[in-house]
């Protein structure tokens, strides 16, 4: 069996610390087994290396944040990128096409797919074992992972099973996505599981949907096309569709930290960060970020969160709005992002009309080279705050430690090498015109 972790989600409703640059996927939050923490990505990894499924396993994600994955995970696993995001059934797709160009899969071979964004027991993945079994007893299409609700979520889609045979599986009867609260708990009432997101089939069974919705069954092609495809979900565009769909039902742990009330109750202490929670403030959690101290006195029940894309103060409950609010609001300019190499922060940004100044943080990883440029629209200027390493210029190669300064004009190929962790402020001069070009590259 071949396991496809898709690594898609932005994650906004985790905004400010998670969004389209940084996908909740990455915050470094989750109890680490040994101390300290993981993020989400990690601990999935984790998870499946232990149950023995690591070797036949392939990460999706979208082609800006391979690098970044590749940091999260060591390096240890393939992973194919997207060109863009085009939902649960694409992203599966391009995996399935690439292990079956590759050679790596046949037709008749059984395909997993999984989301990376849960948090599941260890049982959870040593249940996925089963799948290939139970798929040839049942002589279903499909196979799901549900889970029994904990409370009538809104949030969550739920499969109705029919009664349960001897075979550890049963037959799907329906589906419900996302209800309402008094849906919801009739869902509990008849038995219905919360959908994990985890699916199984033969790799044929896809190329099938893939053929049946006009698009081409080589990876190559699929890649070509992807721009053009509309967006499309797994649920919706397979799951929903079978008429011979078996579920599992997983009695453990899980849930999918897709919002602040679900991720706090994971972590490992109800202050993360410069700050502190005083009085009352019970089943409150508090997250910083930044340098400056967050204090919240005598309030219960809320989450306050700060980083360098804003800071939210929400009731649990209510919590989730700040998705509606961010679709109302837009920001185009990100603050604050991770790469393979490091984070950048944006710390200023000044315009007069006829020129925009970019005061940006750069955050180097110990071993790693901030990647070789040429900026035709802006001329820069680089000061070593901390750390040590080399700064190339043109070719020209220069030492840099702390206080160091280096101008670079426009045109001139640069990049910085980090010997060890290096902090340093770039000043990014742009005329108006060049910056207009700019953002319409």
């Amino acid at each position: 069996m071949h396991t496809i972790l898709l690594c898609g989600g932005s994650g906004q409703r985790l905004w400010p610390l998670s969004g389209s640059i940084r996908s909740k996927m990455f915050l470094q939050l989750l109890p680490a087994p040994g101390g300290g923490t993981e993020s989400m990505i990690g601990r999935v990894c984790r998870q499946l290396r232990q149950a023995g499924l690591d070797e036949s396993l392939l990460l999706v994600a979208h082609q800006e944040q391979v690098a970044l994955i590749q940091r999260y995970t060591g390096s240890k696993y393939p992973i194919i990128g997207e060109p863009c995001k085009r939902g649960t059934f694409t992203a599966a797709a391009l995996g399935a096409l690439h292990l079956l160009a590759a050679g790596k899969a046949q037709p008749e071979d059984i395909i997993c797919i999984a989301p990376a964004d849960m948090f599941a027991d260890d049982d959870f993945f040593r249940q996925f074992h089963q799948f290939e079994a139970i798929l040839a007893d049942s002589e279903a299409e499909l196979l799901l992972l549900g889970t029994s609700p904990s409370y009538p979520s809104e949030q969550y889609g739920y499969i109705v099973p029919v009664q349960e045979d001897a075979g550890g599986y049963a037959r799907v009867l329906s589906f419900a996505e996302k209800p309402d609260a008094s849906t919801a708990l009739e869902l509990m009432r008849k038995q219905a599981l919360w959908n994990c997101g985890v699916f199984a089939s033969q790799l044929s069974f896809l190329l099938e949907h893939l053929e049946r919705l006009g698009l081409p069954v080589e990876f190559a092609a699929l890649t070509g096309q992807y721009p053009g495809l509309p967006v499309r979900s797994f649920d919706n565009e397979v799951a929903e569709r079978s008429t011979k769909a078996v579920v599992v039902r997983h009695e453990g742990e899980w849930s999918d930290l897709g919002s602040w009330d679900t991720l706090t109750a994971r972590l490992p202490s109800q202050v993360i960060g410069v700050g502190g929670l005083w009085g009352e403030c019970g089943d409150s959690h508090l997250i910083n970020e930044l340098e400056v101290p967050l204090h919240v006195i005598g309030v219960s029940g809320i989450v306050a969160i700060a980083g360098p894309e804003g800071i939210l103060i929400a009731d649990k409950k209510d919590a989730n709005t700040i998705k509606d609010i961010l679709a109302e609001n837009s920001v185009t300019e990100p603050r604050y992002g991770e790469t393979g190499w490091g984070s950048y922060t944006v710390i200023g940004r000044e315009s007069d009309g006829s020129q925009l100044v970019l005061t940006v943080m750069l955050t180097l990883l110990p071993g790693h080279d901030l990647p070789e440029m040429t900026c035709e629209h802006c001329a820069k200027s680089w000061m070593i705050v901390s750390g040590h390493g080399e700064v190339w210029v043109d070719g020209c190669a220069a030492e840099a430690a702390a206080g160091g300064i280096y101008t670079i004009a426009r045109g001139q190929r640069h990049t910085v090498s980090a010997w060890s962790a290096m902090k340093l402020i770039e000043v990014q001069i742009i005329e108006a015109e060049d910056n207009q070009r700019r953002q319409d590259c």
